[in-house]
């Protein structure tokens, strides 16, 4: 059986931690090269996004229904999901008044995690929140 640490360095069979093949070499491209590539690669997420419309608008409603019934949104993530979660919790009472209850954010590693990489959080074999 592998340790954690060896669990938490092999992540290549995550299509999220895999290399995208097209920005290869991205650090020896020039600037104006790799605005391309990356501009290109930016290019292709609205089709994306606007192919999971339905699972998008069905997710949102029974977010609804949830808040019309007492219940919350609950962002729960590791590494930038996480960062991403607690952001968007902490931004939804400015800018649409909500109350702060509706919407919470938590990311594996607790506030650290929040300034400072806690690699591995996300894989260990041990509960989230503190007993």
């Amino acid at each position: 059986m592998a340790s954690s640490n060896t669990r938490v360095r092999n992540r290549g069979h995550l299509l999220t931690e895999q290399r995208n093949p097209r920005t290869r070499g991205l650090d020896q491209m020039s600037l104006e090269q790799m605005f391309e590539v990356i501009n290109t690669e930016d290019a292709a997420l609205p089709g994306l996004v606007a192919g999971a419309k339905d699972n998008v608008c069905q997710a949102v409603k029974l977010v609804i229904e949830a808040w019309r019934q007492g219940g919350r949104l609950i962002y729960v993530g590791a590494g930038t999901s996480g960062r991403l979660g607690v952001l968007d919790a902490a931004e939804c009472p400015p800018t649409f008044l909500s109350d702060p209850a509706m919407v919470q954010g938590v990311i594996a590693g607790g506030d650290r995690a929040l300034k400072c990489s806690v690699e591995g959080r996300k894989t260990l074999p041990t509960p989230a929140l503190p007993r």
